[in-house]
């Protein structure tokens, strides 16, 4: 095996990951013309969501607003239905600026979706609650404290029924919980489904990166285990999302943001949309409510930070809801030692620098075999050309002859290569973990550029505005290309010298913290290959 074109292979394959969705990012949504409110009507099976994207009827504009304040949030209830019209998370706004609106789970496009609603579906028919008149709540402005608890309740009629949604919000958590009373005054019973919804527009907005590293989705988790996600607008649009099974919980959510329903029984089933640039996402469950007989359904909601431990109290498996793919299980630890490294040096750009220097040790063995056994091929470079040269019209006895130089002199030919394999599962977990890590989002390395008041690596979750440590990065790829033996083939070395150009023009957007650990990897590698080449 030639130890230059495994390289070279690995090189484009990187290349391949990191550069498609760069050369071809997701299309951006195109607002199509505002639907116009219909009447309740018959709708077809597994379409549960699509009515969903429908305006809100006049009722619930005329609503009386319902204010409640936590430390960790604002929320905006409409007595009309109880919907949802405003969710302001307290810790995290916009951009880094001190002044930049905070961040609003619900968003203005979003803002007559049904946030928060109650869907009837009785008999294929799609009632939406919060369309019916007289509604009442009992509900008044409130602001807690730490440890406090509120409970707002909703009263109104609707598809024949009684409904009463009490609401509670706790000054602790951004789970909110509920309870739905059902009561049928009629003398026939009422059988179907009801529906728990949310909406919400873009929670990875063009500023942080949607159209390439931070899109929003639907995501799921089946009952049977796994996590399931739909990212394409296109598909949301057209096709809709549905879980075609049982869920444990469902969500629109970004890599650093979730709105998540979380249903009160196993027998829970999930359909999505995305529609008007807003994101609708219904959880539905089965309701029997016999004549003059009250039934009660369960659901929470959560709105908040894709913080993996906070999400690791919730209920139904919502941490599920945070995966990083295939190489989870190695993402995961890596970022425990991440926060491990800032707890003590409260900076995650030096957080991440000390995390590539714990990788680059504990893969300094195996790197060594890897540069001692490409530097044993540099000395086999003039032999291996004379034999092909000797035998250019044998193939096979070229090949013969090869293997046996390289017995004679106990080289292996992948021995460059196969240590770098080992670590390539190693990056990308690291890759997928500080794109997905909300500890990330917002936090320094290098607020501003020395000695002036101009911002800098002042978030780590977004590109370096001057691209000053992509540039950085190129040229320590081109040393170690320089450095790295050559094969002997004039053109794979030239391919070879290409490669730091190509990642450094697609590094230009890449987030800062990502770049930052392949610059210093890049500088740890040269120094050990720097060592070992004056050993040697």
């Amino acid at each position: 095996m030639d130890t230059k074109r495994l390289i070279l292979a690995l090189s484009l394959s990187l290349l391949v990951l990191f550069g498609w969705s760069y050369i071809f990012p997701p299309a951006e949504p195109v607002a199509p013309p505002a639907p116009v409110a219909q009447p309740d009507a018959k709708i077809e099976p597994g379409a549960a969501a699509k009515a969903l994207a429908e305006p809100v009827a006049a009722p619930a504009s005329q609503g009386r607003k319902i204010s409640v304040k936590t430390p960790l949030f604002s929320a905006r209830f409409s007595s009309q239905g109880g919907v949802l019209e405003r969710f302001d998370l307290a810790r995290y706004r916009q951009t880094i600026k001190a002044d930049s609106p905070l961040i609003d789970m619900v968003g203005d496009a979003a803002r007559d979706r049904s946030a928060l609603g109650v869907v009837l579906q009785p008999a294929g028919q799609e009632i939406h609650t919060w369309n019916s008149p007289n509604w009442t709540s009992d509900g008044q402005d409130a602001e807690l404290k730490a440890g406090e608890k509120k409970t707002l309740t909703f009263s109104g009629e609707a598809g024949g029924l009684k409904l009463e949604r009490r609401l509670t919000v706790s000054a602790d958590s951004y789970l909110i919980t509920e309870e739905l009373v059902l009561t049928n005054p009629g003398a026939a019973a009422v059988t179907g489904r009801v529906a728990f919804t949310v909406a919400t527009q873009s929670l990875s907005p063009l500023g942080e990166g949607e159209d390439k590293y931070n899109p929003t989705r639907i995501a799921y988790g089946p009952a049977k285990g796994g996590f399931e996600e739909v990212t394409s607008l296109e598909d949301m649009e057209k096709k809709g999302v549905d879980s075609k099974g049982k869920v444990n919980w469902g969500a629109i959510e970004s890599n650093y943001f979730l709105v998540a329903i979380l249903p009160g029984v196993e027998d829970a089933q999930l359909n999505g949309l995305y529609k008007s640039q807003v994101f609708n996402l219904a959880v539905s469950q089965p309701a029997d409510i016999g004549p003059g007989k009250t039934q009660t359904l369960k659901c929470s909601y959560y709105m908040g930070p894709a913080d993996r431990a906070i999400l690791a109290g919730m209920p139904n498996k919502l941490a599920d809801a945070v995966d990083f793919g295939w190489f989870h299980l190695i993402a995961v630890p890596l970022l425990k030692v991440l926060n491990w490294f800032y707890q003590y040096v409260h900076n995650y750009g030096v957080a991440v620098i000390l995390l590539t220097v714990l990788i680059k040790l504990i893969f300094w063995p195996l790197s060594q075999k890897s540069y001692k056994s490409m530097e044993q091929m540099k000395r086999l470079q003039p032999m291996l050309a004379k034999l092909r040269e000797k035998y250019v019209d044998d193939k096979e006895r070229m090949n013969s002859e090869i293997m046996q130089l390289y017995k004679t002199y106990k080289v292996n030919p992948a021995g460059g290569c196969l240590p770098m394999v080992v670590q390539i599962p190693v990056f990308f977990g690291l890759y997928k973990a500080l794109l997905g890590s909300i500890e990330l989002r917002h936090a320094a390395f290098i607020s501003h550029v020395p000695f002036t008041d101009l911002v800098w690596l002042a978030d780590l979750s977004v590109k370096d505005p001057y691209y000053v440590t992509p540039l950085i990065m190129g040229a320590t790829m081109f040393i170690q290309q320089k450095m790295t033996p050559s094969g002997g083939d004039p053109t794979q070395a030239k391919i070879m010298l290409l490669m730091p150009v190509v990642f450094t023009f697609m590094f230009l957007n890449f987030p800062a913290g990502l770049v930052v650990y392949w610059l210093v990897n890049n500088v740890l590698s040269i120094a050990q290959q720097w060592w070992m080449m004056r050993k040697a």
